[in-house]
């Protein structure tokens, strides 16, 4: 039966420093962030002095009405006065929109920035970070993440910053207004913030355990899709139906308590606020009656007591936010922070001619050294994590030309040993040459450049079939491409397709089959025409007959070159000049296919079917 699967709440570790680092982004628009930041100002003051604008309005109306002149004086001074506050809320909302406008340039400029640095930095960074991360956590720090920094700062902070100046503007109009309605003011506004930060704590409870529940529900409907299969055969299905109901329950308990709880501070909040307003109402109206307040003064205190918590309330509702941005901005901050792959090496690959007159040296400072292909392991031990080895003194050597195999079961070190020729990971102890130059000493992109790869998972890429050629080697001409695919067998079933070298490929090559798709990277390879080849079990995933074209494809690529072969099939090895045979780790049989079968050990019991590859 499906597991349940934990999606912890993320909170930032460290706001300010995380928030520091996002403004170091926006500031590269320094002057449209101040433009932004004079809008702000500029549309509170507007916002505020509207309000504050009923004072005079209220005042001029009641003296023009005791005085008896309200159809002159009285009207004049209305009109007057409320074209003055039309201009003002019609300047905020012109602030407002420019404001606005800008923020939404800064926002996406800040992210592209950031996106581009990720990306970029991803580039630089070794396998081994890949292998401790998922691909659904590394696309999610480019999408989720960075859109939650795009919607902070486009949004969240705008909101932010305004609700605190609006906030900051109300409270000194209120206390120039009338400081004994002011404390009644704080009064109420400090009973409302301690008893929503109660019903909040709740809530945030409820909404944690809500998205644990989700998360685990998610995983449990995704875990039953992939798995159904097994289900039907083991005739689970009401065990599947009744793990999926309690990840149901659960889900819905927490979210009723969440949803109860966030859906009761807005009542409770507004409860508060009325009762104050009411106190207020009736203590100002007690000083106007008495003349201890004009009747200016007190209709415009009411109005900003209506506002006093609109902000604050503003601001509360934005933190959640925020602070989900801020901890999406770490993980981004984490992976860009992460150290690069070191490169030392100072030995370059320069490569003369083209075709047949096609000529690579290994380039050490004045030194020149042709490239033969010759690999040499000399007593290698390596580990992935330091308490767990994974390959115990190995040493073994690739002449010129020729072709090593390796045979041996999942985990054994096959796989391994290619990466270290390729320097995805360095080597605690021993050494590994190449052309008797120390592969530490060569630059990691130029020694890549002269391997070749086949794995047996391929990838291919949105675009022509002609472009995923070409991706072994992009300087290659269209007719080089054409040679590659011929090289490797490809160049019939290509010309089948709707438009030939021009038929686009997407997801991941999903048109094609198996053994296409293996052709292609075949050629892929053949293209780049590099002096040594890695074959990691291309052929384990086709069938018998698909096997036959692309094992003749990858001895047409083998020939003449210096090649490492990763057998599943010993069949497609029987030719190879040395077989070496791992267990854990270790090389524990090597030889031609004939002294191995001599031997009759645990090649020969593979071969014969006595043991079995796992």
């Amino acid at each position: 039966m499906p597991g349940p699967r934990r999606t912890d709440f993320k909170k930032p570790k460290n706001a300010k420093k995380t928030f520091g680092r996002i403004l170091q982004y926006a500031g590269k628009s320094k002057f449209m962030l101040l433009a932004v930041f004079v809008m702000l100002i500029a549309s509170t003051v507007c916002s505020v002095g509207a309000s504050y604008w009923l004072k005079p309005i209220l005042n001029d109306i009641d003296a023009s009405i005791r005085a008896g002149n309200f159809a002159t004086v009285g009207v004049q001074s209305l009109m007057r006065n409320l074209a003055i506050v039309s201009a003002l809320y019609i300047g905020a909302s012109l602030c407002t929109y420019i404001q606005s406008k800008v923020m939404v340039k800064i926002a996406y400029k800040t992210t592209n920035l950031i996106r581009k640095e990720l990306f970029d930095h991803m580039q630089t960074l070794p396998l081994r970070f890949f292998d401790t991360q998922t691909h659904g956590e590394i696309m999610s720090r480019y999408t989720n993440d960075v859109d939650n920094i795009q919607m902070m700062l486009e949004q969240s902070m705008v909101q932010l910053v305004s609700s605190a100046f609006t906030f900051v503007g109300i409270v000194v109009m209120m206390i120039a207004l009338s400081p004994p309605l002011f404390c009644i003011s704080l009064v109420f506004m400090i009973i409302m913030l301690v008893t929503v930060s109660k019903i909040g704590k709740k809530s945030k409870h409820y909404f944690q355990a809500q998205q644990a529940n989700l998360g685990q529900m998610n995983g449990n409907i995704e875990e039953s899709v992939e798995g159904m299969r097994v289900i039907k055969v083991f005739n689970h299905e009401d065990q599947a139906i009744a793990g999926f109901d309690q990840y149901n329950e659960a889900f819905r308990s927490a979210a009723t308590n969440a949803n109860f709880y966030a859906g009761l501070m807005g009542p409770v909040s507004n409860g508060i606020n009325n009762a104050g307003y009411a106190l207020i109402a009736l203590f100002g109206g007690l000083l106007a009656l008495t003349g201890r307040l004009d009747i200016g003064t007190f209709f415009t205190f009411l109005s900003y007591a209506k506002q006093f918590t609109q902000p604050i309330n503003q601001i509360a509702n934005q933190m959640n936010t925020i602070f989900s941005a801020l901890a999406g901005a770490e993980r981004v901050f984490e992976m860009m922070d992460t150290a690069s792959e070191e490169d030392q090496g100072t030995v370059t690959l320069t490569v003369t001619g083209a075709g047949e007159e096609k000529r690579w040296y290994w380039q050490d400072g004045d030194r020149r050294v042709p490239v033969h292909g010759a690999v040499e392991f000399h007593h290698v031990t390596f580990a992935y994590v330091p308490e767990k080895v994974v390959l115990h003194d190995i040493s073994l050597y690739a002449k010129e030309g020729q072709k090593i195999a390796f045979v041996g079961s999942t985990g054994a070190g096959k796989t391994t040993i290619t990466n270290l020729i390729n320097r995805f990971y360095d080597i605690a102890d021993g050494k590994i040459r190449y052309d008797d130059i120390n592969i530490n000493k060569i630059k990691k992109a130029d020694l890549r450049r002269s391997l070749g790869i086949v794995l047996q998972d391929t990838n291919l890429f949105t675009g022509t079939v002609m472009e995923n050629i070409r991706y072994g080697n992009l300087e290659a001409d269209d007719e080089e491409c054409i040679n590659a695919a011929e090289l490797a067998g490809a160049d019939d079933f290509i010309r089948r397709l709707p438009q030939g070298y021009d038929t686009m490929l997407t997801g991941n090559g999903a048109n094609l089959s198996q053994g296409q798709r293996q052709l292609l990277a075949i050629a892929r390879a053949a293209v780049a025409d590099p002096p040594v080849m890695i074959l990691d079990e291309a052929t384990s995933s086709i069938d018998t007959h698909t096997e036959v074209i692309v094992q003749r494809g990858m001895d047409a690529l083998m020939s003449g070159r210096t090649t490492f072969v990763i057998a599943h099939r010993l069949s497609t090895v029987q030719n190879a000049d040395a077989i070496m045979v791992l267990d854990h780790g270790r090389i524990i049989e090597r030889g031609t296919h004939e002294d191995l079968i001599k031997l009759k050990g645990t090649y020969y019991q593979l071969y014969t079917g006595a043991l079995e590859l796992d």
